[in-house]
């Protein structure tokens, strides 16, 4: 089966075909870093990394960029009020960004490009959309440039949005504008905005506008044309059909398919900074959960399904991945660390489905249940332990992973897990040692004691084995 993905352009599920031939050229549209990002923000990150990793399973050489937004009305909000250089700001949380995508393993992008390092390329753009005439410098010397959204015919082909029935577009002051709802594509200086966060330009000192910025970046690294634009469904309208409408009317191709994640919601409202209701990564870690939990969370649901959030809700998918760890954990034990195999069929099926992520997964549970049956069995686990070992991979979720299983699990952490280890195995050599002597009582109350602090002890063919208890 090919992969077939939504294209929010055709409001239908298409054939993915490269535009290149065994490439991928894929921008995701990045954070505006203004303050940190929230588990919304890591789902987008998330969901994407899934789909990247299987376009690489599938043989395909993916070229992915990811980019930050490091100039915009936000971050020079932030900057006036902390009264703090908005390149300090917005540094500051691209570094916490990028720490989080790296504890979720998410893989590092082919190219990060920030906004201020394009400013030529949006010149450019800028430059060639007023010649066609789909752009036009503000009259009254601002330095501000609009784009004319009623030059650009299929302008809300992509949203469902049209001009007649939108509100004014709220970037920039309406008095110099042609038409209420054309937007800003390159912003003049103004007295109220810090100094620093204006570069030269043909229209005068000024600053670009938000829209602008995706464009020339895809440009800058893709081409003229290229095969996913992602980014969460809130970016649908306006940013994406205005990078639609100003790339298209300077001559550019653009994207083949736009592939839109849902939302994560808190209560009855999406997670957004503005809206001050967010939980990030630290909150999630204080809650018990580890990253790779958070990581199965996040991917479970199909990434076109909203993800209702609920504490309840992320146990319970921290505990199903426990099950899934807890059987390539005995099965290593009893037939050592078998390589990644062959993914069943149903699971490929699924992935070729739109990323059908929850019946993928659902293929990955059926075979830990019957690699658990083999295992009580004494049965042969290798074929199982590949097969698990290769679905979890596809996802970033492998246990055996060096990023979640050695050094690179974290400093702190990795060195806590092998202290705890440590301690276990000589606590269950004192219990050995009270078995071999017939003294039950000595010995059970060891296993007790490991279970008041959470160890589960599992009495095997093969010696004892533990396992931190559900819910820990």
């Amino acid at each position: 089966m090919t992969l077939r993905l939504y294209d929010s352009a055709t409001r239908s599920a298409r054939d993915f075909v490269p535009l290149i031939p065994g490439q991928v050229g894929m921008y995701l549209c990045g954070l505006t870093v203004q303050s940190g990002p929230h588990i919304g923000h890591l789902r987008s990150g998330v969901n994407n990394d899934v789909l990247r990793r299987w376009l690489m399973r599938s043989g395909l050489k993916v070229t992915m960029v990811r980019n930050i937004t490091d100039i915009d009305d936000k971050v020079l909000a932030k900057s006036i009020e902390h009264g703090e250089p908005f390149w300090s700001i917005a540094y500051r949380n691209e570094l916490t960004l990028g720490a989080a995508y790296r504890s979720l393993n998410v893989l590092a992008p082919t190219y990060e490009p920030r906004a201020t390092g394009h400013i030529p390329e949006m010149h450019q753009l800028i430059a060639q959309l007023i010649e066609g005439g789909h752009a036009y410098p503000a009259p009254d010397g601002s330095g501000d440039v609009y784009f004319d959204v009623r030059s650009y015919a299929d302008y809300g082909a992509l949203s469902g949005q049209r001009p007649d029935a939108m509100e004014p577009a709220a970037d920039a002051p309406a008095r110099a504008k042609r038409d209420p709802v054309d937007f800003a594509l390159w912003k003049g200086e103004r007295p109220d905005e810090p100094a620093e966060a204006y570069w030269p330009s043909p229209w005068g000192r000024g600053r670009p506008g938000w829209h602008i910025e995706c464009s020339a970046m895809c440009w800058r690294y893709l081409g003229a044309e290229f095969d996913i634009h992602g980014g969460g469904l809130d970016l649908l309208f306006p940013h994406h059909e205005n990078e639609v409408a100003q790339s298209r009317s300077a001559g550019l191709p653009f994207a083949r398919y736009w592939v839109h994640n849902a939302l994560l919601n808190l209560g009855a409202n999406k997670m957004g900074k503005s809206l001050g209701n967010v939980i990030d990564l630290d909150a999630i870690v204080g809650m018990g959960i580890r990253p790779v939990e958070l990581r199965y969370y996040l991917a479970q649901p199909h990434y076109r399904s909203i993800i209702d959030f609920t504490e309840s809700a992320l146990q319970e998918a921290a505990t199903s991945y426990r099950r899934m760890e807890s059987f390539v954990s005995r099965a290593v034990e009893r037939v050592g660390a078998v390589e990644p195999g062959e993914l069943p069929a149903e699971f490929v099926e699924a992935m070729d489905d739109d990323l059908n992520t929850s019946r993928a997964l659902a293929v990955v549970h059926d075979a830990v249940r019957l690699g658990n049956a083999a295992l009580s069995a004494d049965g042969d686990v290798k074929e199982g332990l590949a097969a698990v070992r290769g679905m979890l991979d596809t996802f970033g979720l492998d246990p055996l992973d060096p990023h979640w299983s050695g050094a690179a699990a974290g400093g702190a952490a990795a060195d806590l897990t092998s202290t705890v280890d440590a301690l276990v195995q000589l606590a269950l050599q004192q219990r050995q040692l009270a078995r071999g002597r017939k003294d039950w009582a000595a010995a059970d109350a060891v296993r007790d004691q490991l279970r008041q602090a959470g160890v589960v002890v599992e009495d095997t063919p093969h010696g004892p084995r533990w396992s931190i208890a559900d819910g820990r």
